[in-house]
């Protein structure tokens, strides 16, 4: 397995600022920057992740650490927060 796709590439605040364009079209394509001032490391850039559909396991895990919900105060809080005038409008 290949490693170098998952390593940030570096680059200097110089080049950077001199190349944002391809930096830019890199990021789009998946490519991470370690960001260095003079030699040393002061940030990351990463590709945005855009996720569309997120995986049942992923959710499950997450609401396995979900603080319970009391339905009844749940529904007096929605309750409280809604319009719910049966007058018609108009």
């Amino acid at each position: 397995m290949c490693y170098n796709n998952r390593m940030p590439r570096e680059i200097s605040q110089r080049q950077l600022r001199n190349a944002s364009g391809e930096v830019m079209r890199a990021l789009d394509a998946g490519v991470s920057f370690l960001l260095t001032r003079n030699g040393v490391p002061v940030g990351e850039l990463t590709p945005f992740e855009r996720r569309g559909f997120v995986p049942k396991a992923s959710v499950l895990v997450a609401f396995k650490r979900a603080a319970p919900v009391d339905l009844s105060q749940l529904r007096k809080d929605l309750d409280a927060l809604a319009k719910q005038d049966p007058a018609p409008r108009g």
